[in-house]
């Protein structure tokens, strides 16, 4: 709200020169497209519009990437996918200032708008600016602060066209996920998303979906035509930073959660004849899985995040592991048959692992064939 009655000024003022005179207009909107950074929140870069306003010397940026870390229940909210996100405006030189600090790079795309076309962007964001039109419930995938922004330039404005593809055929958003986990060298967040994003991460997308992501807007905008012509007028670096990110470790979780299964493996050899020790372990394993699973089943089924839905990990992550861990001490003849139907919905995951609609992260293999063993082991065990 800081630079609300400003911003508010510069509004009205320049409607009445505009309602006098269209042609008078001396205003240039152009698309930031702000470089990723070394967080895992700034992985996939950032973007906003600006507004430039030589009549009224005023250059404004509005931003649909912010949100107020004091609304109640923030981190409840954000688990559930019910926290507000929302439009914000800063004079461009508090905006750059944030990624001159980070070492981030900034490049602008000058539009080529008409000044009706100019007068309905000012008009929308101005009235999503206002307090009671400001707010949207965030999703990373369908409604962000490229999305948004997206649906300005090409759903909003008239005579935008974009007739090239910008991503490859069959491609997912998981596959664009992955061109940025890997270049920022973030294996265990890799993980954590493959986790407990579903099989929505995997459908094929075309471009208007790739523009989820602010390099794959900057370059729909600099593919498409408006009218017939470019819709970019000039790209511009206007700040050129060396790349914070240093990648490194992208196999380093199939590396520990192997030594950690192998560690496992190890215990139940050596403490095959105690079948208290043994037990032990397999009831950590079954409270491990099943509480993976149902977590999954809450971010489904709990939250509003819709990419969390159609989730096949729950094929491996079995919730109903919880329950069981709490019978494997009796030699009972359903959870015997409990254990060998897990053997045989493990098995056959394994063996359409890479058939399935949705991709796995191949560092859960060792856990999978390790719950694959015991499984078996303990459908025999119980017998």
């Amino acid at each position: 709200m800081k630079y609300f009655w400003g911003l508010l000024l510069s509004f009205f003022l320049l409607q009445t020169a505009t309602a006098q005179n269209p042609d008078s207009l001396h205003v240039k909107i152009s698309l930031l497209t702000c470089a990723p950074g070394n967080e895992l929140y700034s992985t996939f870069g950032h973007t906003a519009i600006r507004i430039i306003d030589s009549t009224q010397h005023s250059d404004f940026v509005f931003n649909y990437g912010t949100f107020d870390f004091d609304q109640p229940n923030f981190y409840l909210k954000f688990v559930r996918g019910k926290l507000n996100f929302m439009v914000d405006a800063e004079r461009f030189y508090d905006f750059i200032y944030e990624y001159q600090i980070t070492k981030r790079s900034v490049v602008e795309q000058d539009l080529r708008l008409s000044n009706e076309q100019k007068k309905f962007i000012i008009d929308f964001l101005y009235n999503n600016y206002l307090p009671a039109n400001r707010y949207y419930k965030y999703d990373f995938l369908f409604d962000n602060c490229a999305t948004r922004i997206r649906d300005i330039l090409f759903k909003k404005t008239t005579g935008v066209r974009l007739a090239n593809s910008i991503i490859p055929p069959n491609t997912t958003a998981r596959d664009l996920i992955y061109y940025y986990l890997d270049k920022a060298g973030q294996p265990w967040s890799k993980l954590g998303i493959d986790l407990l994003l579903g099989s929505v991460m995997d459908r094929k997308i075309d471009n208007n979906a790739a523009m989820f992501l602010p390099d794959f807007l900057s370059k729909g905008v600099a593919h498409a035509t408006i009218n017939g012509k470019p819709y970019v007028l000039k790209e511009t670096t206007i700040l050129n930073a060396p790349t914070p990110i240093q990648p490194s470790g992208k196999y380093m979780p199939l590396i520990v959660i192997t030594i950690i299964c192998i560690c496992f493996l190890f215990l139940f050899y050596i403490g095959r004849k105690n079948k208290l020790f043994t037990n032990f372990l397999d009831v950590f394993l079954l409270y491990i899985s099943g509480l993976l699973g149902l977590l999954m089943l809450f971010m489904w089924f709990c939250t509003d995040h819709q990419t969390c839905a159609n989730n096949y990990n729950l094929l491996w992550a079995l919730p109903t592991n919880f329950i069981a861990a709490f019978f494997i001490w009796k030699k009972k003849e359903w959870i015997r048959k409990y254990f060998f139907f897990a053997t045989v919905i493990t098995a056959l995951l394994l063996a359409f692992w890479f058939e399935l609609p949705q991709h796995f992260n191949i560092a859960l293999i060792p856990f999978v064939l390790l719950m694959l063993t015991r499984y078996g082991k303990l459908a025999r065990k119980l017998r």
